[in-house]
């Protein structure tokens, strides 16, 4: 059914966006959300809720190469065959004929058997 643009408009002057209404803890001086305890100080209404954690002291890593040398190559295991290889060189067009061109399970389609 058609309507117009004025139902469209009654119907969108429920979208507008609210500001958030932080109250300012008396205690602490802390913004909060009303009705939310303050997980600064672990206060509510005059009440000793929860003991607040310690926040840790992040330490960033810098960025760009390291000053320390490496300890091993960058790469160590990239001249190694991996162990299943030959498994992997059966899956080319052979390995389509032999289990029949489709896989048992298929993304998707349930489980396979």
């Amino acid at each position: 059914m058609r309507h117009t643009r004025g139902h469209t408009g009654n119907r969108r002057s429920h979208h507008a966006l609210e500001g958030v209404k932080a109250v300012k803890d008396a205690e602490s001086g802390n913004l909060r959300l009303p009705h939310r305890l303050d997980e600064a100080t672990g206060m509510y209404r005059g009440k000793q809720i929860f003991s607040p954690k310690e926040k840790r002291v992040h330490t960033s890593k810098a960025k760009g190469p390291s000053t320390a040398p490496p300890t091993k190559p960058a790469h160590e295991h990239a001249h190694e065959e991996h162990a299943n290889a030959e498994a992997k060189s059966l899956k080319g067009i052979s390995g389509k004929i032999a289990t029949g061109g489709r896989p048992k399970a298929r993304s998707g389609f349930g489980g396979g058997a």
